[in-house]
């Protein structure tokens, strides 16, 4: 079953109520080979900050700096060859579209990537490097869909879209699955696992993934680019007007109807973080943990170092999983933050 590109919300309860540990098992087989096995870290001096274990999942590691690469390629093998021969579109800030790039160069097809006028430069110059075409439509993420949609009816080549679809929400999963196999050939088992959110695409996969398991999920997300936290406390989906934010991969107007539904059915709560936060945890892991993360790749970092999460039973969680999403970011953003953050980290 496969929700069309314009999801519904009916679309997706129904895409929801099926999708569990094993399509995403299916995805890891499809992909093996294509992406990384990124390893999960331990940093005792932000273990004893967050005063609990820590396992970080470092997809900053992963094929284009990002989680994503995981998505788009499984979403690439899934498409019908006659389909895909005729090249792909994506609409992207940054890491979609370096991953969409990157799996369309492994399958040997053409992309178009529809990117913010204001995309950081990196990203940008990552995409250009694997190959693909970039037209640059609006700041919004309805600004690139609509420009992407245009170059379909021209074309007819597909869309792949950035979040909200159950190949990219399975293709994601995989790093959710492969932290919890980590996390219990330690010996250990997560009280809690905390996931920066945009679309909402990784944090899905990683309620498909761990369907199974008992285990509080968080969203991690700035203050005033909080459209799943607002979503699940509203109890249906809702628009913002993303703000400024350093968290350029975490601003979507509004998240996918699939990735709500499946975040919902979950029980995820979300929780809100401030730019100095997120500066401060990426300083912090880069000089602790000798890791580069970008600052939206330190969304759910900035979460645990600051022991705010619920206790549960009245035992405060011991054990917490942290996804790394990407370490796509600027070296002068870097120099800035290390500048600002040095004597805090």
């Amino acid at each position: 079953m496969s929700i069309p590109e314009n999801a519904t919300d009916l679309d997706a309860r129904a895409t929801a109520e099926h999708l569990g540990p094993d399509d995403v098992r299916s995805a890891a087989k499809r992909i093996a080979g294509r992406v990384v096995r990124t390893p999960t870290l331990r940093v005792p001096v932000l273990e004893e900050r967050a005063g609990a274990r820590l396992f970080l999942k470092a997809e900053n590691l992963q094929r284009i700096g990002a989680f994503k690469a995981r998505g788009a390629m499984h979403a690439l093998s899934r498409l019908d060859p006659e389909a895909r021969s005729r090249g792909v579109i994506t609409y992207s800030s940054g890491n979609h579209a370096q991953a969409v790039a990157l799996a369309a160069r492994e399958f040997g097809v053409p992309a178009t990537i529809c990117m913010p006028t204001d995309a950081p430069g990196v990203k940008v110059a990552g995409v250009r490097r694997l190959g693909a075409e970039i037209v640059f439509a609006g700041t919004t993420s309805d600004d690139r869909k609509a420009e992407a949609h245009a170059i379909h009816e021209r074309t007819g080549a597909p869309i792949v879209q950035p979040f909200d679809h159950e190949d990219i929400v399975c293709g994601q999963g995989t790093a959710t699955m492969e932290l919890l196999e980590d996390v219990e050939q330690a010996g250990e088992k997560l009280d809690a696992l905390i996931v920066p959110v945009g679309g909402g695409g990784v944090i899905a996969g990683a309620c498909v993934a761990s369907r199974d398991v008992d285990l509080p999920i968080y969203a991690a997300e700035p203050h005033g680019c909080d459209a799943m936290s607002a979503s699940l406390e509203a109890g249906h989906r809702v628009a913002v007007s993303p703000g400024p934010t350093l968290g350029d991969g975490l601003k979507p107007v509004m998240v996918g109807a699939l990735n709500f539904e499946i975040c919902r059915r979950r029980g995820v709560t979300g929780q809100r973080v401030n730019d100095g936060e997120m500066a401060a945890a990426l300083v912090s892991l880069l000089f602790h943990g000798k890791v580069l993360v970008e600052p939206s790749g330190a969304a759910a970092l900035a979460i645990a170092l600051r022991r705010t999460l619920p206790a549960r039973d009245g035992v405060e969680p011991r054990c917490i999983g942290v996804m790394l999403t990407g370490g796509n970011v600027d070296p002068a953003l870097v120099a800035d933050l290390i500048s600002r953050y040095a004597e805090a980290s």
